[in-house]
């Protein structure tokens, strides 16, 4: 195990060099520059060599490049090129905001869908297998974008009444917080619920024509401990692996969510500094979405052996 987690660190760093150096250059391959938005909002055009020396942006893109990512391995995760800001400082303030989306749509997503997903599996050919499957694939189907929508403008239509959108920190008022953040942190996670319970019936319906499943029924074991103790277990590893895979969706989905419902989140940073080219926050945003992806999938991995002691990593 210890060789295996090295190995994998060491192909992390890898990823992570080659995801630096392909956001930073396809960042800069946008339509549209930085220098003629500010000078388009400052209504001027005579000073446009004065303003790319104030900005670092004369200088050649491998130099900026170098810059950038040396002040990263320090800690320094460099300013806005608009507000001047440090991006440490508004990561602080806005990576819980996100990462408390996430939390909230993960933990929705396993506890409704894996419990599901076996009763499917449980119910086969039943007309409740028949309903919650055709419910699962509405709900891949249906986009976040779609969902979101409906739960702020139909309540206010037909009742008046329309999620909070003011965010309150958690540790200012947890009661107020969740309030604001339980909503969409569920939407974002309608999809993945959806996926779960498909690999959840699909494995539990391939353990159970195992040998050793048939031997467990022959021995005269209850029903129950063969379903949940010898057939659940060793049909998790598939759908961890899908839980791992759903990350970056995951991730991705906060930035919908966010603009939506008004959260001052990463996902809500990213896309304005994308709409004014402010490079430096959004490629260090995409940066920590990677390292974010890479790190869930090494824990992944190493949740396998729990699963199945069989599985040895050398």
């Amino acid at each position: 195990m210890y060789r295996f987690v090295v190995r994998r660190l060491f192909l992390a760093v890898v990823t992570m060099l080659i995801v630096s150096v392909v956001t930073f250059f396809m960042l800069r391959l946008i339509p549209g520059d930085i220098i003629d938005l500010m000078l388009s909002d400052f209504g001027y055009a005579a000073d446009r060599g004065r303003l790319e020396a104030q900005l670092g942006l004369d200088r050649p893109v491998y130099v900026q490049f170098f810059s950038w990512f040396s002040g990263l391995l320090s800690g320094d995760f460099g300013n806005s090129l608009w507000t001047t800001r440090t991006v440490a400082h508004e990561l602080s303030v806005r990576y819980p905001v996100t990462i408390e989306l996430a939390i909230i749509a993960l933990t929705t997503s396993i506890v409704l869908s894996i419990p599901i997903g076996i009763l499917t599996a449980v119910r086969q050919d039943t007309w409740v297998d028949y309903t919650l499957r055709s419910v699962s694939i509405g709900l891949v189907a249906v986009p976040v974008l779609w969902i979101g929508t409906l739960v702020i403008t139909v309540p206010a239509i037909l009742w008046g009444w329309a999620p909070p959108l003011s965010y309150v920190p958690f540790t200012e008022d947890p009661i107020k917080n969740l309030s604001v953040m339980l909503l969409p942190g569920v939407i974002i996670g309608i999809p993945l619920i959806g996926g779960i319970i498909r690999m959840t019936r699909a494995m539990m319906l391939e353990v159970i024509r195992q040998d050793y499943i048939r031997t467990a029924w022959a021995k005269g074991l209850q029903p129950r401990t063969i379903w949940y103790r010898h057939a659940v277990r060793n049909a998790m590893i598939p759908v961890l692996s899908l839980l791992g895979l759903q990350v970056p969706f995951l991730l991705g989905g906060t930035v919908i969510i966010e603009q939506i419902f008004n959260l001052p989140g990463m996902g809500l940073y990213l896309l304005r500094s994308l709409q004014v080219r402010d490079y430096v926050p959004a490629q260090t945003i995409v940066l920590l979405f990677a390292a974010g992806t890479v790190l869930i999938n090494l824990l992944v991995d190493m949740a396998y052996t729990y699963l199945d002691p069989r599985i040895r990593y050398s």
